[in-house]
Formats: structure tokens, sequence, C-alpha cells
């Protein structure tokens, strides 16, 4: 896409610097507390209807497992060279094994992943089929879950373990999808991190005092209260949400309208603002799973020495990618500077 000759000016004169903090990805260290999710995909062809009731007969061709919820923030990490430490649950099932095994296979630290025999890994199915020489489609999802908290040994073993690692990671990633990690006890262990980046779909204000938040339009409007249509509304949800929340940064992802960065100053009001524009807006196939990409570069961003627009424009440039493939996607250091490249030529 063209981009404003102005962004591309500051793109440009920072692309020396972007360079140099992808190939410092390596270096970091990260925890990642969030509700660990196994996504499957199970394919296969329209055979006939089945005389046992009106419904499809599939004849079984693949299945795909892999990490989602917050497990996909893990596995975006991984995928960018972090060193990458994992604390949440799964249980003691198939789907719990399968997710451990794509961690290990990738030299995620899974010591933080504990077993809870009570509540089945969040699992989420997508059944999909195709007649021959067809598309294929989604028929039906099955999520497997429990609405129930953990038993409280488990959630205060899983906060000793988030303390006993804050010294030795450079930031904490939060992934709140809603599953039952983020107990009081979780919380006040993952904030103790000077680096806390947080990513959740509703009640920011239970991470209060975290150092960023990454909130997409929709999340951002449930927290806010109100529709951000224009830019006078836009500004005044980033000066809410950095009230609400306590912290220094918030960022709203806004989809083909880019991003927008807001930054607390006590001596400026209101609030620094900047806009990204997307870097991708033609090729987009699916958006699942792109604000855990953005949260992985965006975060590696700042381990890595990085501005706040820098690690902003670095979580841009993984999206814009990850955007091009269906279902849960990463992307890499290596793609991510062949893309800045084609943006700058």
């Amino acid at each position: 896409m063209t981009l404003d000759d102005s962004f591309l000016a500051q793109l440009t004169a920072t692309a020396d610097s972007l360079t140099q903090r992808l190939d410092d990805f390596s270096q970091a260290r990260v925890l990642v507390v969030g509700d660990l999710t196994l996504d499957e995909y199970l394919t296969g062809q329209v055979e006939r209807l089945s005389r046992e009731a009106p419904v499809l007969i599939l004849r079984h061709e693949a299945t795909r497992q892999i990490p989602g919820g917050g497990a996909n923030a893990v596995y975006n990490l991984a995928k960018l060279g972090a060193r990458v430490k994992v604390a949440g649950f799964v249980g003691k099932d198939e789907q719990g094994l399968a997710l451990r095994r794509i961690f290990e296979s990738s030299g995620i630290d899974t010591e933080g992943m504990l077993l809870d025999a009570d509540r089945p890994t969040v699992t989420k199915t997508r059944i999909s089929g195709h007649a021959r020489q067809s598309v294929t489609q989604q028929i039906v999802r099955i999520d497997r879950k429990s609405d129930l908290l953990p038993e409280l040994e488990l959630q205060l073993e899983l906060a000793d373990y988030i303390r006993n690692s804050l010294d030795t990671v450079d930031a904490v990633v939060c992934s709140d999808y809603g599953d039952g990690v983020f107990t009081p006890a979780t919380l006040e262990a993952a904030l103790s991190h000077s680096l806390t980046v947080v990513d959740t779909q509703k009640d920011l204000h239970r991470f209060a005092g975290a150092s960023l938040f990454t909130p997409n339009l929709p999340e951002a409007e449930l927290a806010v209260g109100y529709s951000i249509t224009d830019d006078h509304t836009l500004a005044r949800a980033g000066e809410d949400l950095l009230k609400l929340t306590g912290a220094a940064h918030i960022l709203i992802t806004r989809g083909e309208d880019g991003m927008s960065l807001f930054s607390a100053d006590p001596d400026v009001s209101p609030a620094r603002v900047s806009h990204i524009p997307a870097f991708n807006r033609t090729d987009v196939f699916d958006v699942t799973g792109a604000g855990d990409t953005v949260v992985a570069a965006l975060t590696l961003g700042l381990c890595a020495g990085a501005s706040l627009w820098e690690a902003a424009i670095l979580g841009n440039l993984a999206a814009s990618l990850v955007v091009r493939q269906f279902g849960t996607a990463t992307t890499t250091p290596e793609e991510m500077k062949e893309t800045l490249r084609s943006l700058l030529s």
C-alpha cells in the first residue's frame, strides 16, 4: 500500500534501528501468563447425507492442532526468537499433552504449565468440509472448557511460580481470554514486574498499574462505555483508558485504520498521541490471533530497547503478515525485515 509521505519519511529514518531491534529479539526473555487454549482444525470431504439424520457425512482428511488464546501469544514470541516461559493451566488430557509437546518442540519453558485435574484444557475444535473441487468451509465449532475457577491451592502455586520467575525475565505478558487464570493472586504476582504488557478482552481495571495495554477497538469501546467513531472520541477514549488503567501507555489497534498510541505525561495534557497506518489493508484473509502477534512483536521491541513508537511499528509489521493466513498464525524476524524493505522500496 502507499504510505503518507511524512510517515514514510519517519519510517525510513528509523529503518536501521528497526532492523537492529529485530536482530535483538533473540536476546529477550519473556514470561507469558495466560489462558492456554488448543485450537483444533478437522477437515474432510463431504460424501453424502446421513440416513440417521439430515446431516453431512465427512470423510476425514486431516487434523491440525495449533496454540490458541494465550498460548498463541506464547507461540508467537517463540517463533519471533525470544526465550519464553509460560505460566497457566492445562487439563489432565490429550489436548494438554498436545499443547505441551508443541511448546517443548519450540524450545519454550513449560515448567509453569500446571496440571488442573478438575478442568479440561480449553479446546476449540473447528470442523470444516468441502465437496470435490470446492472451497473448504467451517461447519461447526465445538468448545471444551469449564466455567469453574482453579482450586485455591493451584492459584497460589501459579502465583508463586510467577513471582519466582520475575527476576529471570525482561517482561511479563498477560494474555487474558477469561478462562480462569487471572485470579487476584495471579494478578498481584504478574503486575509486580517493571514491564508488564496486558492484552485482555474486558475489565481492564483489574490490571491497573501495568505498563502498557493493547485493546482492539471493540475492547476499548467496552472499557470506556461509548462508541469510538471519529478523531474526537478516539482522543477521548485514549485519555479515559489511561486514567482507568493507570498505565504509562495505551495502544488501540483499529484494524484497517491502523493503531493509535497514547502515552501519559504528567506535564502534558492531553496525552501524547501517535497514529500508525495499517501496513496491509488488501490481503487480509483472517484476523484471528493478530492481536497476540502485535503484543509479541511489540513486547520484544521494548525488550530490545526500542522506543514505544518503534515497538508499535514492529507490532504493526508482524500483524500485517499473519492476517494473510487463515487461522492463528506466526511470523519471523526475517519475514518482518523483508516486509519493511518492501514498504520502503
